[in-house]
């Protein structure tokens, strides 16, 4: 029995690290849809060679978004059934995606969610920090009054917040929030998650800060900030040292 309906857009998560972490039901959809719109295809391509999958693939990417997003739409109206996956996690989180799903839903067309890994859900699990409530900024802006803005506005956040990075970029960011925060804010740096070195350091941001200011760190990058009212009335003690906990 087909898994799939015609003339629809699936958007798949896939795997941040481990190819094991794929569902069984975006397998299936993998092997049925007629086409899969990949951010890169030779990354997609090594997935779906792994599991002996042949669908054919097309590039969907950041520069080429906006134009091929009505090629893709006009297929999906024709009844062709399409995959929309990243490099990562799920489309449209600080990726490629939103304008493609966003162009279907305002022709009318089927969307549906596949879903599956997330760097910051699974940041977030192993962070020790409240998940209750909290803000996700991806990527700061690099530099400049945006650069600026961004990080104060996150001095008056009072949820946890989880932001992605660049590990050639790990040790400033830390040092600006470590600026615009203060020293004793929780703050956990994530890396390599799901895959052979993840690691998970957590501290204050005058500790962690320090710890990548002597250190290069590598992979992707997730950092976590603590929810600010949680500091009220926290004592720090002499064996409050950044706690770094790796899997091999």
């Amino acid at each position: 029995m087909s898994v799939i309906s015609p003339g629809t857009l699936y958007v798949c998560g896939t795997p941040i690290g481990n190819l094991e972490d794929i569902t069984i039901r975006a397998l299936n959809v993998f092997r049925e849809v007629d086409l899969i719109a990949a951010e890169d295809t030779r990354r997609t391509r090594k997935l779906l060679s792994h599991y002996d999958i042949s669908t054919r693939t097309i590039s969907y990417h950041e520069h080429n978004e906006f134009s091929r997003a009505s090629q893709l739409i006009t297929m999906i109206e024709e009844g062709k059934s399409i995959a929309l996956v990243t490099d990562a996690g799920m489309p449209g989180i600080s990726d490629p995606g939103a304008h493609l799903v966003d162009s279907a839903l305002s022709n009318d067309l089927k969307v549906v969610s596949i879903p599956g890994p997330s760097a910051v859900t699974s940041a977030l699990s192993v962070s020790g920090f409240s998940a209750d409530e909290f803000t996700f900024v991806g990527f700061l802006p690099r530099k400049g009054k945006r650069r600026r803005e961004a990080l104060e506005d996150l001095a008056s956040e009072t949820r946890t917040v989880v932001i992605y990075e660049s590990p050639y970029r790990l040790s400033r960011t830390l040092s600006d929030l470590l600026s615009v925060l203060g020293g004793s804010r929780k703050v956990v740096v994530a890396r390599e998650l799901t895959k052979l070195h993840e690691e998970v350091v957590k501290g204050t941001l005058e500790e962690v800060s320090e710890t990548f200011s002597v250190r290069t760190a590598k992979g992707e990058i997730v950092i976590l900030v603590g929810e600010k009212d949680k500091e009220k009335g926290h004592q720090e003690s002499k064996d409050d040292a950044p706690v770094s906990l790796v899997m091999t």
